[in-house]
């Protein structure tokens, strides 16, 4: 790979990978007795944060979360395992791909996957700038995988951005939805 100069050297995905796990508590419950939702998004938004720093060496802020899907609910006593990958780069942004896994605190069963999440996040200075990130490097045939999907959901946030730019002005130039 030749680097470009002023470009930083890219960063391979397992440099910055983690998992944090976390055992639930009646303090984490919702009024069905399940685990709260907003108790599994922070999680989620913790791990991929740590991802996000270690990737661009530096603070990062969630500027988006896509696709948070929870699949199972959760249940006080389980093993709550969130696994963080960047999956992708562009100048200043990258996508975290986010799985969580729960598994019974007191027995041998495999954990199974009860929710999953994209977030994008923004590398800043201190002054709270966006700032230059490494390239992520794929280095599996899964990776190489993840990077492609977070390109079309990244061109797919783009395009969702300027529809509704789009129809904005258009309703606007009709004189409609003006604040009264």
């Amino acid at each position: 790979m030749t680097e470009i100069p002023g470009e930083l050297p890219g960063k391979p995905i397992s440099a910055s990978r983690t998992t944090l796990s976390h055992i639930m508590t009646a303090n984490d419950t919702n009024l069905l007795g399940t685990v709260h939702g907003g108790v599994i998004m922070k999680l989620v938004d913790d791990a991929a944060g740590a991802v996000a720093g270690r990737h661009s060496g530096g603070p990062a802020v969630t500027a988006s979360m896509d696709e948070m899907a929870f699949l199972a609910p959760v249940r006080v006593g389980d093993l709550v395992h969130v696994k963080a990958q960047c999956n992708w780069t562009g100048r200043s942004s990258m996508e975290i791909g986010v799985r969580v896994l729960a598994e019974r605190w007191n027995e041998s069963t495999p954990a199974t996957q009860v929710g999953s999440a994209y977030l994008v996040f923004t590398a800043v200075d201190a002054e709270g700038k966006p700032r230059q990130v490494p390239q992520v490097i794929p280095e599996t045939e899964r990776d190489e995988r993840r990077f492609q999907e977070a390109q079309i959901r990244r061109t797919h946030r783009l395009a969702r951005r300027q529809a509704i730019r789009d129809l904005r002005e258009e309703r606007s130039a009709q004189g409609l939805d003006a604040d009264v």
